[in-house]
Order: C-alpha cells, then structure tokens, then sequence
C-alpha cells in the first residue's frame, strides 16, 4: 500500500497502486458509516488515486 505519496513516485508501480486504493475505496464505500475517519480515509486514498493519475499521465483514472 502507498501511504506516503512523493514527487519522486515511480510511475511503473501505478497500475498495482491504483488497483489496490480503488479496492480499498470500493471497500469503505461498501461499509456505508460516514464517521468523520472513514471520510477522511476516503479522501486521502481519492487523493491519492488523483496524484498517481496525474503524475503518471493516466485519464482513465482521474475523476
């Protein structure tokens, strides 16, 4: 799992990385509880997800 992202990520781990956040993301959302930690989970692996997108270059996983 990518928990700290930098500018210096390596692009030929992002297909591995996005699978595994958006696994982890489909998980929460599947939980259905809105405490403010899981929110806050949420976004960061959106955040997440959204950095590898764009420093790599990949539309399909943007948005």
């Amino acid at each position: 799992m990518v928990d700290q992202l930098e500018s210096n990520y390596d692009c030929a781990n992002a297909s591995g990385d996005l699978h595994q956040l958006k696994q982890q993301l489909d998980s929460l959302y599947a939980a259905g509880s809105s405490s403010s930690e899981q929110q806050e989970e949420i976004n960061r692996i959106e955040n997440q997800i959204r950095f590898i997108a764009n420093k790599c270059d990949i539309p399909s996983a943007k948005g």
